[in-house]
């Protein structure tokens, strides 16, 4: 008979749907901690614009991954699994229900399935950076993996940290990453129980739109002209937090104020669109929510279900 692996719950859905808040409530009434499983709350510094948990809600439950780095670390999936590992851990160690709560897709599914263990090298890295960097090294680098490795150059010609990624490893390997990967069959490696929110999608709008303006209302263009003025822009990967760069702008007076709250809106729901797709078909493990509902009832349903 295996061992019986502790519990944790995992709550995942498109941007603005009430997952943290969902969180939170489960969190106190369950004895539970939250990891977050946003990319972004990860730096410092990003606290509106991400939505991050403020200090009252951080002084009610313990909460882990926010706050952690500099915008200057480049940031992957490979650390946040090491990451969230040791999180769950530590959680675990002291009696605690591990809650994860976020929207980045493959970061989740990596940490509940794995990663491939592929082989890397920063040193090759760096110097494939240096040799492959901006559009015209893209369109090199789409060139050769298009020759070398066309699986791999089918999969990720738009995504060019993700090609380079491929080329690294067939410089190592000789072969392709898609050819490396042999999981036909995930399994689950935790005691896991994932609810994916859903929400009309007319009312997501909506909610995101508010938000938008809420955040906007209190604080978030200050936060952003601190932030651009500490690199956020020029950073590996911090840049593509949503928001800055059109908050950016319009300090720069190049778009007015309502420009810069739509555009920031579009973006908002055009990551939403995509979180929803990818919930709906990378992880069929998933429980689908539809909300608004009844937090006690899910309340209940953990105590049930994990037998907190």
């Amino acid at each position: 008979m295996g061992e019986i692996k502790p519990p944790i719950l995992v709550i995942t859905g498109p941007t603005a749907c009430g997952k943290s808040a969902l969180a939170l409530d489960i969190a106190r009434e369950c004895g539970g901690e939250i990891i977050s499983a946003d990319s972004m709350q990860l730096y410092r510094g990003l606290d509106i614009g991400t939505a991050k948990p403020d200090a009252a809600e951080q002084a009610l439950v313990r909460h882990h991954l926010i706050n952690v780095f500099d915008f200057s670390k480049r940031l992957d999936v490979y650390t946040f699994v090491e990451l969230a590992e040791a999180a769950v851990k530590d959680i675990h160690s002291r009696g605690k229900l591990p809650i994860i709560a976020g929207g980045t897709g493959l970061y989740i599914k990596s940490f509940l399935y794995g990663l491939d263990p592929l082989p890397g090298d920063t040193g090759l890295r760096a110097v494939l950076e240096r040799e492959f960097n901006g559009d015209e090294g893209f369109e090199r680098l789409k060139d050769i993996m298009s020759k070398v490795a066309p699986d791999d150059f089918e999969r990720w010609h738009q995504h060019q940290r993700k090609l380079l990624r491929a080329y690294e490893v067939f410089k190592l390997t000789g072969s392709s990453i898609s050819k490396l990967q042999t999981i036909k069959e995930p399994v689950m490696r935790y005691n896991a129980t994932v609810w994916n929110l859903v929400r009309n999608r007319e009312e997501l709008k909506l909610r995101i739109a508010q938000r938008t303006d809420a955040m906007l209302k209190t604080g978030w263009i200050e936060e952003a002209r601190n932030a651009v003025a500490h690199g956020l822009l020029n950073s590996p990967t911090a840049w593509q937090a949503i928001g800055y760069a059109s908050i950016a702008k319009h300090l720069n007076g190049e778009i007015d104020y309502e420009t810069m709250k739509a555009q920031i809106i579009t973006l908002t729901w055009q990551l939403a669109r995509r979180q929803i797709t990818w919930f709906k078909h990378q992880h069929p493990e998933a429980k689908h929510i539809q909300f608004p509902c009844d937090h006690c009832q899910l309340i209940e349903r953990v105590k049930t279900t994990l037998a907190v």
